[in-house]
C-alpha cells in the first residue's frame, strides 16, 4: 500500500522528485568537491618549508600562515551560515583575533586550523538538509549585510578558498618551491 501510494504521489508530482534528487545530487558533488579542495590544499600547507611560515611577498600582505589562516576562519564562519551547522570546532574560529598569534602560525598548527575547517565545512554540507538549499540567508560582514541562498554562502565560500589558496602558489614560489599540480578532477 505505501509503496502505491509512493508511486501515486511520484507520478502525479514529478518536479517534488526531480527537485529533491537533484538537490542532493548537489549536495554529493559539493562534498567531493569539498574533499578535493581539503586535499589540494593540504598538499601547499606541506609543500611550504616551515620556516617560511613568516614569508610576505611585500609588506602590506598576509604572510603565508595568515592567508591559509584567513581562508581557513572563512570556511568555518561560512559553513556556519550556509548551513547554520554547529560544533564546538567552531570556537576558535570566532575570535576575531584567530591567525594573529604567532602560536597559530607555525605549520603545525596551520595544519591543523586548515584540516579542521574544512572537515567543518564537509560536515556541515553533509548536515545540511538539501531542501533548505535554496533557502535566503542574511549575515552582517564586513563591507555590509550580505544575502544569497545557503547553496550561494557554500559557493562563495569556495571561491574564497580557491582565491586565497592561489594567492599562495605565489608565496611557494618565492621559497623557491614548485606548487602542486592542478587538482580540478580528482
Amino acid at each position: 500500500m505505501k509503496l502505491l501510494f509512493g508511486l501515486l504521489l511520484a507520478l502525479s508530482c514529478p518536479s517534488l522528485f526531480a527537485q529533491s534528487g537533484t538537490n542532493e545530487a548537489l549536495k554529493q558533488q559539493l562534498i567531493k568537491d569539498w574533499g578535493r579542495a581539503k586535499a589540494y590544499t593540504l598538499e601547499y600547507v606541506n609543500a611550504m618549508p616551515a620556516d617560511k611560515y613568516n614569508l610576505r611577498p611585500t609588506d602590506s600582505t598576509r604572510s603565508f600562515a595568515e592567508q591559509m589562516l584567513h581562508f581557513a576562519q572563512s570556511n568555518a564562519g561560512m559553513a556556519f551560515i550556509g548551513t547554520g551547522y554547529k560544533t564546538d570546532g567552531l570556537l576558535p574560529f570566532i575570535s576575531p583575533d584567530f591567525g594573529k598569534s604567532l602560536s597559530t602560525q607555525t605549520k603545525d598548527s596551520v595544519s591543523y586550523y586548515i584540516t579542521v575547517s574544512y572537515d567543518i565545512m564537509i560536515n556541515a554540507i553533509k548536515n545540511l538538509d538539501v531542501e533548505k538549499l535554496m533557502e535566503v540567508i542574511s549575515w552582517n560582514m564586513p563591507g555590509g549585510k550580505r544575502t544569497t541562498t545557503r547553496l550561494g554562502w557554500l559557493l562563495k565560500a569556495f571561491e574564497h578558498q580557491t582565491h586565497h589558496r592561489g594567492q599562495c602558489t605565489i608565496y611557494l614560489r618565492l621559497a623557491g618551491v614548485r606548487p602542486p599540480a592542478e587538482k580540478l578532477w580528482d
